[in-house]
């Protein structure tokens, strides 16, 4: 899709004059209300960075679980902070409404912080003066709080449905087998029966077959893998092995810094900041159910696999650089996490920013400069690669993956989002 036509889609799916005022960049104003606006603007990040501290110190073990807590959360505040009662002053309605909503969606789904994130609410609540606007955004916030959770309960995604049980077929050429070192059970399997948010089904973008084994393409994905992704590579440079690590880690970890860019640098409403959080995670969860639905449809083994066990000069002792995780090779999930989330924050934000700086726990010392967020799929693309986990294929397929499904999301938001 052109990237003008996905940005108008963005903009005409979540909605209205409500979520999109102040879309501009705002004058210069006077102290007075610069120091307003950033006030507002940092209820909005508080309550950002109290969703990252909480889901990071007590969320499940599933990355896709984690996305759900993100996706209800912060849908319940775009709508509470959407309709602002007559009479009352807007800023201290929404601030208080976006704050009661995802304290309380939080509370719901991760009790064991409910102390920390009551406090953060009365933090909140101790900024907006008392009276109608204050009372009413806390009654709206609480509402959407219990609607979103109700539209979304027994969807799938708790830890449990998340790793249902998966029979391992007999080994054949190309097909997954549980991979050393501990040759661990089948993960995420039951993301592809799930509940998407916006999808009409899991398989409604399931990606055509991965390139036949005796193919050309096939042939060069898998020698590129194997030379490049060794353990002990000879051809693979400082930085490529950089990027390797630097990109092995959780994709729902290394993007809620960029993500969290984005939001700070918005000029927007905050209808409209609380609905690129949203929609930003809301996509992630149909991306990673439409993943595993294509992965589960061909099970295509993986590199280590193949290399050791396949019929082009197998050796039974080649080892990738990095751990292959414990699901099929095609498409790779970082790379359609990349290609949803640089579609999301292109769309509502456009496809460049001012310089940021990026770190990952895989890479300790390591800092990184972007100014683009179609540098963190390249980099994505190329790390898979680079880990010996993935071939350049299951790569590619996976950003265009991510893309479709991000862009259904954009298509389809006001299913969501203009529901009161």
């Amino acid at each position: 899709m052109n990237p003008l036509r996905t940005r108008r889609f963005a903009l005409k799916a979540l909605g209205s004059a409500a979520l999109l005022t102040a879309s501009a960049t705002v004058p210069l104003a006077t102290p007075a209300v610069a120091d307003e606006r950033q006030q507002h603007l940092s209820v909005t990040l508080d309550w950002y960075d109290t969703t990252a501290v909480t889901v990071a110190v007590a969320g499940a073990a599933t990355q896709i679980t984690n996305s759900r807590t993100w996706a209800i959360s912060w849908l319940a505040a775009a709508r509470a902070t959407r309709e602002v009662p007559a009479s009352v002053d807007r800023r201290d309605f929404q601030n208080a409404a976006l704050a009661s909503a995802v304290h309380d969606a939080l509370v719901a789904l991760i009790p064991s912080r409910t102390q920390e994130l009551d406090a953060a609410l009365r933090s909140t609540l101790d900024r907006v003066p008392d009276g109608p606007a204050k009372a009413k955004g806390v009654a709206a916030g609480a509402r959407q709080a219990r609607q979103v959770l109700a539209l979304r309960e027994s969807d799938g995604l708790d830890p449990a449905s998340v790793n249902a049980p998966f029979t391992v077929p007999p080994a054949a050429p190309g097909v997954w087998q549980p991979t050393p070192p501990a040759y661990a059970p089948a993960a995420q399997y039951g993301n592809r029966l799930a509940r998407p948010f916006l999808l009409d089904s899991p398989d409604q973008y399931r990606l055509s077959a991965p390139p036949a084994l005796d193919s050309g393409r096939y042939r060069a994905d898998l020698a590129e893998a194997r030379a490049y992704g060794a353990a002990h590579s000879t051809v693979r440079t400082a930085l490529q092995t950089e990027t390797a690590n630097f990109w092995f880690g959780s994709s729902l970890t290394l993007y809620t810094e960029p993500l969290r860019v984005a939001l700070a640098r918005s000029s927007r409403s905050i209808p409209a900041r609380a609905a690129l959080v949203a929609l930003f995670h809301i996509a992630l969860v149909d991306t990673q159910i439409a993943t595993s639905d294509t992965k589960y449809a061909y099970l295509r083994w993986r590199p280590v696999t193949a290399i050791r066990t396949g019929t082009i000069d197998p050796d039974p002792d080649w080892t990738p650089l990095h751990v292959t995780p414990a699901h099929p090779d095609y498409p790779s999930g970082h790379n359609t996490y990349s290609g949803a989330a640089e579609t999301i924050l292109t769309a509502l934000t456009g496809p460049r920013t001012a310089p940021f700086e990026l770190t990952s726990l895989t890479a300790p010392g390591v800092t990184r400069t972007y100014t683009a967020w179609g540098q963190l799929s390249q980099e994505n693309e190329d790390a898979r690669v680079y880990s010996g986990i993935h071939t350049r294929s299951a790569d590619v397929a996976g950003l265009a993956l991510g893309k479709r499904v991000a862009g259904h999301a954009l298509r389809s938001a006001g299913r969501l989002f203009n529901v009161l």
